[in-house]
Formats: C-alpha cells, sequence, structure tokens
C-alpha cells in the first residue's frame, strides 16, 4: 500500500505596521477611562450606604467620585476629538474611510463576516488587515455613541458647573432631550451599550486571533500584525478599495 502524503499550503506572511502609536495610545487611553466612568458611574447612580463613625463631611465619597468621573469625562471627550482628527491624518488603517461603507464591496465583506463570526457558517477565511468591514461599521456606531454619551454627559454637567465656561457650552441639551429626566436615562442605557460592546469586543478579538493567528491581541500593543501575502496580492487589506483581479 502506498503511502499517502499530505501537502500543507504554505503562506508566506508580510509584517505590516498596521496600528500607529498615536492610536494604540488613544484605544488603551479610551479603555482605561470607560472603565473608570462606568465605575463611577454606577456608584454616581446607586451610591452604597457607607458605614463610618467618622464625620460624613470629612469623607466626601461623592464628591471625591464625581471629581473622578468628571475628570475622566473630560480626558474621554478630547481623546474622542483626537481620534476624530487621526481619521483625517492617519494611515489607511485609521482613516475613515474604514468606518463608513462607501462601495458596494464593503457590504458584500460585511455579510461574509456576518455569515462567519456570528451564524458561525462555513465558508472561505475572509482576510483584511486593519478592521474587517464588519468591525469598521460596529466601530462607527460606536463613535456615534460617543458623541452621544459626551453631549448628555456634559448637558447634566452644564447646570452645576459654575467654575469654567465649557461646560456651559451644552447647556442646550437638556431641553433637546426633554428635560435632565430623559437626558440621564440616555446616559443611562448608552452606557449599558458600551458594556455589551466591551463584551463583545474582548470575545472577538481573542477569538480572531486564535483562528486567524495574526496578532491580533499583540497588535495592539506593538502595531505590527502577520498578515498572507496573497491579501495584498488581491488588494484586500481595505474594505472600500476595489479588488484587483490581475
Amino acid at each position: 500500500m502506498a503511502n499517502e502524503v499530505i501537502v500543507h499550503k504554505v503562506h508566506k506572511l508580510r509584517r505590516v505596521y498596521v496600528w500607529e502609536q498615536p492610536v494604540r495610545i488613544y484605544h488603551w487611553l479610551n479603555a482605561l477611562t470607560i472603565l473608570v466612568l462606568i465605575g463611577t458611574g454606577f456608584y454616581i447612580a446607586d451610591p452604597l450606604a457607607l458605614q463610618s463613625s467618622k464625620e460624613a463631611a470629612n469623607q466626601f465619597t461623592m464628591g471625591w467620585v464625581r471629581m473622578i468621573h468628571f475628570i475622566a469625562s473630560y480626558i474621554f471627550f478630547f481623546n474622542f476629538l483626537f481620534r476624530i482628527y487621526w481619521g483625517f491624518v492617519g494611515n489607511k488603517y485609521a482613516n475613515w474611510k474604514q468606518f463608513i461603507p462607501t462601495s458596494p464591496r464593503f457590504f458584500k465583506e460585511m455579510w461574509h463576516v456576518f455569515k462567519m463570526d456570528i451564524l458561525m457558517l462555513r465558508g472561505k477565511e475572509h482576510m483584511s488587515v486593519g478592521h474587517n468591514a464588519m468591525a469598521g461599521f460596529i466601530y462607527f456606531f460606536t463613535f456615534l455613541a460617543f458623541l452621544i454619551q459626551c453631549l448628555t454627559g456634559f448637558g447634566l454637567y452644564a447646570s452645576m458647573s459654575t467654575n469654567w465656561w465649557f461646560p456651559k457650552l451644552f447647556s442646550w441639551v437638556p431641553a433637546m432631550f426633554g428635560g435632565d429626566f430623559y437626558l440621564r436615562e440616555v446616559h443611562h442605557v448608552t452606557m449599558w451599550f458600551f458594556i455589551l460592546f466591551t463584551v463583545i469586543h474582548v470575545y472577538l478579538v481573542f477569538y480572531h486571533d486564535y483562528v486567524e493567528g495574526r496578532g491580533e491581541i499583540s497588535s495592539m500593543g506593538g502595531g505590527w500584525k502577520f498578515v498572507e501575502e496573497e491579501v495584498f496580492d488581491k488588494g484586500l487589506d481595505t474594505p472600500n478599495e476595489p479588488q484587483r483581479t490581475d
């Protein structure tokens, strides 16, 4: 009986600098501030009954929590503004074209990723360098949620801030949402969107890193990914650019 020979296709990998340092700093700073804002936000909405024999005025627990929340909100806001700016001056993987569908190929790739990642259907592996189309489109809505959270948060803060002019710029927001009560509800619901997004985001990062083996996790530390050469040969590295067929 003849010996069977199994031949595996060898993929040539290219080391690609995908996530620039400003994007990585934005990412981790954003992650940290969101965690701080969620933690302090929960406490502000439903304070703990801290039992202590000390004078309450000397502890001022709520005051410290609110101050941390406000400081984190300023960092979150200006970090968000920086990301908007970097979407125009950064490399092609950070560009806004990777988040907003502008071609039929973008929607086709979104459907393919949806079938593979969500419906868990079998099919040809999707290859991308930066964000795939589905991830980019979800991040676009996440940026809109960032905007809503900034508007509602500073809108709530505007009426209680007396020392600086900046929060007063958002004094028109409560009226647009029908008052502070509804404004606070939108702010709270959006926070739960961030919690859900964080859980799914972390899961998918580990999932793609395990399945694809392209350095998905380490890339947000050093910026580099390892990508098959055929991705570049076929022009598959960005979803909004036309695919090459030569």
